[in-house]
């Protein structure tokens, strides 16, 4: 089974014959023998060890919690510093709209062109990471000050306390378990994210050729109905990724895949923001 964040469904920190999986989380004394993908890794933990006999190395060189919380703070902080930056020098208004626009559009497909790299390398790489992170952050401040100008003051602040409140509720009831990843519960997000993908496509297609707002997925009652869902696809997301990263410290993943994790916690934060912003920016409009 694969986890719907791209970069964890390439390579997954738990496996099940060669599929990323979500098994139940391992016991007190190590996960079950065939289910460690990182078994021939000398720090990874041992299981059936004879008391008394040789001891495996100390475990130097593995992914923690807090090696995941620095990777991801050095990543969501160059989206926000870029995102801050890309505000204050590429003002959107009416002597500077097209250019602040070509700039954020070529930023967005940048950025989209380096996380399918990432996402489709055997390694993380860091600079790759952090400047897939720079990228977005210019893309993510144009169009945030386009819609705080144009559309709704002040929503840009209530769309990042907003994804703020998604992220710690989820990682609240996640750790209270009352989110438990199955196979089941990984079924049907991948179902509800392709059928929410596929008609976010129909309506850009439809409105592309068709003019106005396409199919009205992105306005009115239908856009509010879909903002909500696509908020809803994004918390789901984050629980797919806490599991991936419980089952990457359980079984002793390599330091470096904290990088895998700080990219795809950033990449499900970023889709929350976005949907978050054009959910208020809808509300406020209809005001």
């Amino acid at each position: 089974m694969r986890s719907s964040n791209p970069v964890f469904s390439r390579r997954g920190f738990s496996r099940d014959n060669g599929h990323a999986g979500f098994n139940a989380a391992p016991q007190a004394g190590g996960p079950a023998v065939g289910t460690n993908p990182y078994a021939t890794n000398p720090y990874a933990p041992q299981q059936g060890a004879p008391l008394g006999g040789p001891q495996a190395p100390a475990r130097t060189d593995v992914m923690t919690i807090d090696d995941v919380v620095t990777r991801t703070g050095m990543t969501l902080g160059t989206v926000v510093l870029t995102a801050v930056l890309s505000w204050v020098l590429l003002p959107v208004d009416s002597a500077n709209l097209g250019k602040s626009y070509g700039i954020a559009i070529g930023a967005a497909l940048v950025a989209m062109v380096l996380s399918l790299i990432q996402s489709f390398k055997r390694k993380p790489t860091p600079a790759l990471i952090l400047a897939y992170a720079a990228f977005e952050g210019v893309f993510l401040g144009v169009i945030s000050s386009a819609v705080s100008t144009y559309i709704a003051q002040g929503v840009v602040i209530q769309a990042v306390m907003g994804t703020m409140a998604v992220f710690a509720g989820v990682l609240f009831a996640y750790k209270m378990r009352w989110i438990r990843v199955t196979r089941r519960f990984y079924g049907f997000v991948m179902a509800a994210a392709m059928g929410f993908v596929l008609l976010m496509v129909a309506n850009l297609l439809f409105s592309v050729f068709g003019g106005g707002d396409g199919l009205g997925f992105r306005s009115g009652g239908l856009g509010i109905i879909f903002g909500i869902v696509g908020i809803v696809l994004g918390a789901c997301f984050l629980a797919l990724d806490f599991k991936q990263v419980e089952d990457g410290v359980a079984y002793g993943a390599p330091r470096e895949e904290s990088w895998l994790a700080a990219f795809g916690l950033t990449l499900t934060l970023v889709w929350i923001y976005l949907e978050m912003l054009r959910l208020l920016s809808i509300l406020q409009g209809n005001d």
